[in-house]
């Protein structure tokens, strides 16, 4: 199935060049241009040894990378591959998939406030963090980014900038790929998220309901007009 795909979804496009990854042998081979300075690994990934092997030579190239989707499923599944993460990665979790990765900290995150400060969403993604030993988002009208030091972001869609038409199917896949952009040019990886994250919105504000996730990359100019670049 997945060889079939390929050609299907390469015919349709026009302005983008592809390249078939066979295995993980193949990236590994790929990854000796220093050229690609960034990678985007999940959204219709697939979950299978193949996968898990270009997972893993992704991560073993040290490369910035952002991981979302079937990559995140496999990291949940594999401590080997999770104790790969470093510095320069992104993980952006929507809620189930960040109890996948950290269960207990969704569990504390889920059960009744205590007396005393109650346990934030922002302290969860502080500790996945920590824990992970890259920067996580935790998608939601709420979003967080955390650092694993400790640095963290807030981006809220709500009240004047409520976007309910964002939640959309592929629009996290678009919000990846642009944090994978930004990295590509350098960024930090908080900052990356943080900025992806803030443009995902305006993208999704300027155009209104109706939005499916093709539009979001079409209305970036008009953002970036808007905000004087």
């Amino acid at each position: 199935a997945r060889s079939r795909r390929w050609p299907e979804n390469a015919a349709r496009l026009d302005a983008v060049m592809l390249r078939p990854l066979a295995d993980a042998a193949v990236l590994e081979a790929l990854l000796a241009d220093a050229r690609i300075s960034a990678l985007c690994l999940g959204p219709g990934l697939g979950l299978g040894p193949r996968e898990a092997g270009l997972v893993r030579a992704a991560l073993a190239s040290r490369r910035p990378l952002v991981m979302d989707a079937d990559a995140l499923t496999l990291l949940a599944r594999d401590p080997g591959l999770f104790a790969l993460l470093h510095d320069r990665c992104v993980l952006t979790p929507h809620a189930g998939e960040f109890a996948r990765l950290f269960p207990d900290l969704a569990e504390r995150l889920a059960a009744p406030a205590p007396p005393g400060p109650a346990f934030s969403k922002l302290d969860a993604c502080r500790a996945a963090a920590a824990r992970a030993g890259c920067t996580v988002l935790m998608k939601g009208p709420d979003t967080v980014i955390a650092a694993p030091d400790g640095r963290a972001l807030l981006n809220p869609a709500l009240r004047e900038r409520e976007a309910p038409w964002l939640a959309t199917a592929g629009a996290g896949d678009v919000l990846a790929g642009m944090i994978a952009g930004l990295l590509a040019r350098g960024w930090t990886p908080l900052d990356a998220a943080g900025s992806a994250a803030f443009l995902h919105v305006e993208a999704a504000r300027g155009f209104g309901p109706g939005l499916i996730a093709e539009d979001l990359p079409e209305e970036l100019p008009r953002v970036f007009c808007g905000l004087g670049l």
